[in-house]
């Protein structure tokens, strides 16, 4: 695949990303301002709870078709490797958590730190790729 089609499959990507984020960011600041005055109860709440999970899904969903859609062989390697990095990354972390805390040796955290720290362990992911391949997973 040639630098354009790609540079369209990441305009794609930050299109979709971007729109994910937007919901995220509108659903937490909606959320929490009408939940914690007590605007809203009832089935609401559980909309008002449940769409920034479901914006955090479109984020996972937009990196997926960028896998998909991503010709190079090159290119959608190191994304893939920088996925694989991040699983590892957030579900280690999130293991370890787990068995210290049915220890009781620290506090309870809530669960969607785990996406928090897969995006961290994206991020990583990224610069091991420009560690070992000179290269971040874009095209120039």
């Amino acid at each position: 695949m040639d630098g354009a089609n790609q540079g369209q499959v990441q305009r794609a990507y930050l299109k979709r990303m971007g729109l994910a984020m937007g919901c995220y960011m509108i659903a937490i600041i909606a959320g929490v301002y009408l939940v914690s005055r007590n605007l809203v109860d009832g089935p609401i709440v559980w909309m008002l709870a449940l769409l920034p999970g479901l914006s955090i899904v479109g984020a996972f969903y937009a990196i997926g078709r960028l896998i998909l859609e991503t010709k190079d062989e090159f290119i959608r390697m190191l994304i893939v490797r920088q996925s694989l990095i991040a699983t590892g990354f957030a579900l280690s972390v999130a293991t370890v958590w787990g068995f210290l805390e049915n220890f009781e040796l620290v506090r309870h955290v809530d669960s969607y730190w785990i996406a928090i720290l897969w995006f961290f362990g994206f991020f990583l992911g990224a610069v091991s790729n420009k560690m070992a391949y000179g290269a971040w997973g874009q095209l120039k």
